[in-house]
């Protein structure tokens, strides 16, 4: 383990000195892991160029790939932490932003008074293709093309309908509701992720109406794309829950023919699914957005 934490850092920091130095190791004992690790894995791990080395190609995966596992050494090193000093373990909980804004403050007020104990650890996991994680709990929006592991119970939460924001003085804003297919010819202001799985939902709903959305302005989050459409540049279509308190001078209206929805879900990892501290996040999480106690996505009650 050792060896793999010394090619790591050697990965990391681009020479055997400046690895040393950032694990309080010599230069020598650095060179000694190093060729050690080749020699047990059979594998030129690194080459010599001039003074330094450069990692090879194999020395560069391996040094990505053992990532997963020193995250989980990690955890276990603050699960025995945490047993130690007597507290009664950590809960880690992922979420994207708006949920996050929308849900956790609350919810994480509760598990602290119900488990004064507990640490708490809340990552941001917006650009995480797949929910299968280390995290204890994560909420997360689901992905037509991304299949939860086996490695995890998934519980839906909420359905999340879109809506366009404009203008006040936009003709659109005395609709009730917009059909999709009439925003085809105006400006849009991008609000999420190139890649993101709520942009996806737009997109999908764009194609199934003929058309793909115009960007005029590139933003990659919600609350920053709103003024522009203040200033004139066009329309943004967002999450419901994202939309937050509009200035006076524009306005949302559904999104209709079709409605693009992201569905929201929260992933327990099966090791922990019975910890009391996990059960009641979920427990906490349904009862903010109002969801019925439903049985865990693939399960039956």
């Amino acid at each position: 383990m050792s060896r793999l934490r010394v090619l790591r850092a050697v990965v990391a920091k681009g020479s055997i000195r400046a690895a040393a130095a950032a694990l309080d190791y010599t230069p020598s004992a650095v060179s000694q892991q190093l060729a050690a690790l080749q020699r047990e894995t059979g594998l030129r791990l690194v080459d010599r160029v001039g003074r330094g080395v450069e990692p090879t190609a194999a020395g560069r995966a391996l040094a990505a790939e053992s990532e997963a596992l020193f995250r989980e050494l990690s955890r276990l090193d603050g699960l025995a932490r945490d047993l130690r000093e007597g507290r009664t373990g950590s809960l880690s909980i992922g979420y994207f932003a708006s949920a996050g804004a929308a849900w956790l403050p609350d919810v994480v007020a509760v598990l602290r008074r119900e488990f004064p104990e507990l640490r708490l650890d809340l990552r941001w996991t917006e650009v995480l293709d797949d929910p299968s994680t280390d995290l204890d709990v994560n909420v997360f929006v689901e992905r037509r093309d991304v299949a939860p592991s086996s490695a995890v119970i998934v519980y839906p939460l909420i359905d999340d309908p879109y809506v366009v924001v404009v203008r006040r003085d936009d003709p659109l804003a005395a609709r009730r509701s917009v059909p999709l297919a009439e925003l085809a010819g105006r400006p849009w202001i991008d609000n999420d992720l190139s890649h993101g799985a709520c942009r996806e939902v737009v997109l999908a709903a764009c194609a199934e109406v003929g058309f793909s959305p115009r960007f005029s302005v590139e933003m990659r989050d919600y609350r920053t794309a709103i003024p522009f459409v203040a200033s004139g540049m066009g329309v943004t279509v967002l999450p419901r829950l994202a939309l937050g308190e509009l200035p006076s001078d524009l306005v949302a209206r559904p999104v209709v023919e079709p409605t693009p929805v992201r569905r929201i879900s929260v992933a327990v990892r099966s090791s922990v699914a019975g910890h009391a501290a996990v059960v009641r996040t979920v427990e906490l999480l349904r009862a903010a957005v109002g969801a019925p106690q439903r049985s865990p996505a693939g399960l039956t009650a």
